[in-house]
C-alpha cells in the first residue's frame, strides 16, 4: 500500500452544510436563524444562564453556609478495613492508596476504631482515634504518627 492509494473510510468525510446560499439549498434566506432577534444577530451568542435579563436561575436560588478553601481533606479508615493486609505488614498511606482502601485525593488519612483487629500491623499514618490505637497495640501491633 502507496500513500496515494490511502482514502478515508466510507462516511467518514461529510461535508459541510452551506447555509444562506438560495432557496434551493434548503438553508436559504433566514439561514436557519428564524426570523429577527437577539439570536439572529452576527455575533449573537449569550453568555451561559442568560435568561434574556430575567434574574438567572444561580442568583435567584438563597445563598447558605460557608465552603472554606483552606480546610485540609482528612480520610478515615476503619481498623476493621486493617484487615486486608498480610500480618506484620507496615500499613502507610502508599501501602493504602495501592491496596485501593483510600483514592489519592486527600491531605491525610486517620484510623478509627470500627471493627475489629485480628492481625499485628505497624501502621505509620498522620492521626488515630484513642480507641483504634489501643486496638491496634492490643493486637501487637504499632500506631505511628507520620
Amino acid at each position: 500500500m502507496k500513500l496515494h492509494e490511502l482514502s478515508p473510510v466510507e462516511g467518514s468525510k461529510k461535508s459541510a452544510k452551506r447555509i444562506g446560499r438560495g432557496h434551493g439549498s434548503g438553508q436559504g434566506k433566514t439561514a436557519g436563524k428564524g426570523h429577527k432577534g437577539q439570536k439572529a444577530r452576527a455575533g449573537k451568542g449569550m453568555r451561559v444562564g442568560f435568561e434574556g435579563g430575567q434574574m438567572p436561575l444561580q442568583r435567584r436560588i438563597p445563598k447558605r453556609g460557608f465552603n472554606n478553601i483552606f480546610a485540609k481533606k482528612v480520610v478515615s479508615v476503619n481498623v476493621g478495613t486493617l484487615n486486608k493486609f498480610e500480618d506484620g505488614a507496615v500499613v502507610d498511606i502508599a501501602a493504602l492508596v495501592e491496596a485501593g482502601v483510600v483514592k489519592n485525593s486527600f491531605d491525610s488519612v486517620k484510623i478509627l476504631s470500627n471493627g475489629n483487629l485480628t492481625k499485628k500491623l505497624t501502621v505509620k499514618v498522620s492521626a488515630y482515634s484513642e480507641a483504634a490505637k489501643a486496638k491496634i497495640e492490643a493486637a501487637g501491633g504499632k500506631a505511628e504518627v507520620v
